[in-house]
């Protein structure tokens, strides 16, 4: 009962105040599958992409973070072709930083943050890392490439 008047104000506050460049709704109204939005960010090899994510939220959320994947595919260092994601915030403690006081809205900020500035030292592509550190020309061009063919309206 309580996950579903939590989900309930945070998908409303998502509809009525999202962040910036963010949408998130629910899949077919079930509260525990929702789609969201991510527009790639000005000055980034994603910009003008629209980003598709799947967000499937546990039983036990807030408890326990939400599942969160790439519905689209991204050309990234910390993102596999998979559409799952390398970052802290999405996994419980002791590797992760997870904690309840966290919220979708969060979450979704945190990913659109790492698509603006990958983390290569914690990469799941160790190929696009390695790109992004030796030769971040060819990397942008990658990504650029990536977006402009699976991300473009």
């Amino acid at each position: 009962m309580q996950r579903a008047s939590r989900l309930k104000r945070e998908l409303s506050l998502l509809a009525t105040e999202p962040p910036p460049g963010i949408t998130c709704w629910p899949k077919e109204n079930q509260l525990d599958e929702l789609r969201a939005q991510i527009l790639g960010g000005a000055d980034t090899p994603y910009e003008k992409g629209i980003f598709n994510l799947e967000v499937i939220v546990p039983e036990r959320y807030p408890f326990e973070p939400p599942k969160i994947h790439f519905l689209t595919p991204i050309y990234h260092p910390n993102i596999d072709s998979a559409g799952r994601i390398c970052l802290d915030v999405l996994k419980l403690p002791p590797k992760g930083a997870w904690r309840p006081s966290l919220n979708i809205s969060t979450l979704l900020t945190s990913i659109q943050l790492l698509m603006a500035e990958p983390n290569p030292d914690d990469p799941l592509m160790a190929d696009i890392s390695s790109e992004y550190k030796y030769n971040k020309q060819v990397f942008l061009l990658n990504a650029r490439e990536w977006t402009e063919k699976h991300a473009s309206p």
